[in-house]
């Protein structure tokens, strides 16, 4: 009855005020209310001037405000006596109320920034300009929808068997070897570190299909759909193309099925969001990632993977009357979805977002929101041989001074994954920096779990001083390719001062790609790892035993190798190349085919 009597009381109010409030109308939706009639309705956020009455109250107990997984990752960053502020305080209900009480309809709110996201119309946005707790009323942003690119489902690649005399790999990785082999994913998983406890978010499109087999030792802990509102993360609509690109990228980053596919953290604990609709007939919102990123912090998420991203694309021309964001936006500030991903960094979260598949131009970046924060892990796309993807986004950002992106990179093309649509299949066509992403949030979540108390900073710079291009990066690459052994050993080393142990043994990958050659492909890469320096042989034998071809014999320091095979002169059939290196032999099949 209180805040009924509240409402009468404004209602009462608005009546006698009829000047509309001009002041509080945000200069993007000032343009939009003066182009178009009355009868249009506008997304817009309604910020608000204050959090309620008693605001030192409502901090005084910071466990009724989130959860103690929570605060235990704040601890990592804030004073102990600081760990909650005004902007975890949920928006006074008062107010919302009295914003429903002009007929509009409320998609989101956002503590954070104290603000409603709601659908109204010029009249209702005229009328709550008068309300005396509003700040301001400014349009929700609109961005193209930038998922990046879309996998082709096709048959499952054989799975080479492991044939090992030296013990390189505890895990039967089965065709994903190489993604993980190219950022030294194994090396970790082999000293038992699977990211277990951790607490990962994935934000995404939705996921149809988490009946697939790679996902039936996922600990998902937590689900909701921020479009639909619901808790379950499987959209309604039933087109193939609505929620496929989240089973993807999950099945990248935590996938596990011996043989097939493993995700660099599948041991870790999964919250899972949708918050892209996939329907292309308006913008992308960014109301809904703000969202999840609140309730995802919430529950004490450590480290969040968006293949998602938000910005101006030619690709996806908005309907009037939608505006959106342009390159010289992506400075770190301007977009709402920046903003709340660099509070979430300040609260104790490492965040990923994919860099965008925007490629080069050298007038300007091609970045996506929210990765061109600086305290956002932007994701770049290499093919397996290391070289930057053509398409994987630029920067520099347009703050000032200007931010290096992106920040690291991992493989986006030829990545395997589950298939969206067969619980039992998998394709090898993952490409886009969607799949980057979750490979490196996967290394994140495996520093995460090596040494928690770490700041994301922390985990951040030992992810970047380790990686491949570190001692010059640049706005193609960044700091190169992530190296998840060396980035362990990198914080190993800041708490003991010293240096990073270099790891022993070698490792084998498969071949890429197998068949082969393909109009793509004239040759074959066959991908190896030196973890301690020493003489490296690898040799290519026919099915009879002989000598085809000694790719590398010599003394090789720690690194990444991808010699290339050519079958020019060779009869169609199977092969076999072997590594010989530090006392290890291991073997695996290739397919020429002519």
């Amino acid at each position: 009855m209180k805040h009924l009597a509240g409402i009468l009381v404004l209602s009462a109010f608005l009546c006698t005020h009829s000047a509309f409030s001009g002041s509080k109308i945000g200069g993007r939706l000032a343009g939009q209310l003066h182009s178009h009639g009355s009868q249009d309705s506008y997304a817009v956020w309604v910020t608000f001037t204050d959090k309620g009455p008693d605001v030192l109250r409502k901090t005084s107990n910071p466990s009724s405000l989130l959860s103690e997984r929570s605060l235990q990752r704040r601890r990592n960053v804030l004073p102990a006596d600081a760990l909650v502020d005004e902007a975890d305080l949920p928006v006074e209900r008062f107010y919302v109320n009295a914003l429903l009480a002009t007929g509009v309809s409320i998609r989101q709110h956002s503590r954070w920034f104290n603000a409603a996201s709601v659908v109204a119309s010029k009249d209702q946005i005229s009328t709550i300009a008068l309300l005396p707790f509003v700040k301001e009323v400014e349009l929700v942003g609109k961005y193209g929808r930038r998922r990046d690119e879309v996998p082709v489902d096709g048959a499952p690649l054989p799975a080479a068997p492991l044939t090992k005399t030296g013990g390189v790999y505890s895990l039967d990785y089965g065709p994903s070897v190489n993604q993980l082999l190219q950022i030294h994913v194994t090396a970790v998983h082999d000293l038992g570190n699977h990211a277990e406890g951790v607490i990962v978010g994935v934000f995404d499109n939705g996921f149809r299909l988490l009946s697939h087999e790679v996902f039936a030792s996922m600990n998902i802990i937590a689900t909701h759909d921020f479009v639909d509102h619901k808790t379950s993360v499987v959209p309604d609509n039933p087109a193939s193309d609505f929620g496929d690109h989240g089973v993807n990228t999950l099945s990248t980053i935590g996938g596990y099925k011996p043989g097939q596919l493993i995700g660099p953290a599948f041991g870790a604990s999964f919250i899972l969001a949708r918050t892209e609709n996939d329907s292309s007939e308006t913008p992308v919102e960014e109301d809904n990632w703000l969202a999840a990123i609140e309730w995802a912090d919430s529950l004490g998420v450590q480290v969040t993977s968006t293949s998602l991203g938000y910005g101006n694309d030619p690709q996806y021309p908005y309907p009037p009357p939608y505006t959106s964001w342009t390159w010289e936006d992506m400075n770190g500030r301007t977009t709402l979805i920046s903003r709340a991903a660099a509070m979430a960094v300040r609260k104790g979260i490492v965040v990923l977002n994919s860099a965008g598949n925007g490629g080069y131009n050298a007038t300007h970046n091609t970045l996506n929101a929210p990765s061109d924060a600086d305290s956002v892990v932007a994701v770049g796309a290499v093919s397996l041989g290391g070289d930057r993807t053509s398409f994987s986004s630029v920067g520099p950002s347009t703050s000032i001074p200007p931010h290096i992106k992106p920040d690291v990179m991992a493989l986006g093309t030829g990545v395997y994954i589950a298939s969206a649509f067969d619980p039992h299949g998998y394709s090898p066509y993952g490409q886009g920096t969607s799949f980057a992403c979750p490979l490196a949030a996967g290394v994140a979540a495996l520093l995460v779990k090596a040494k928690p108390t770490a700041s994301p900073m922390a985990i951040v710079n030992a992810m970047k001083v380790t990686a491949s291009n570190a001692s010059a990066p640049n706005n193609l690459i960044g700091w190169g390719i992530v190296n998840a052994k060396a980035a362990l050993d990198q914080l190993k080393s800041a708490d003991t001062g010293s240096s990073p142990a270099t790891p022993s043994s070698f490792a084998l990958g498969i071949n890429w790609p197998n068949p082969f050659p393909t109009p793509a492909n004239p040759e074959t890469v066959i991908p190896f790892v030196v973890r301690e320096s020493g003489r490296v042989k690898i040799t290519v034998y026919d099915m009879l035993g002989r000598t085809v071809s000694v790719l590398v014999d010599d003394v090789l320091p720690p690194g990444y190798y991808t010699p290339r095979f050519s079958g020019v002169g060779l009869a169609s059939g199977a092969y076999v190349y072997r590594l010989e290196a530090g006392g290890i032999t291991e073997a695996r099949r290739m397919l020429l085919v002519r």
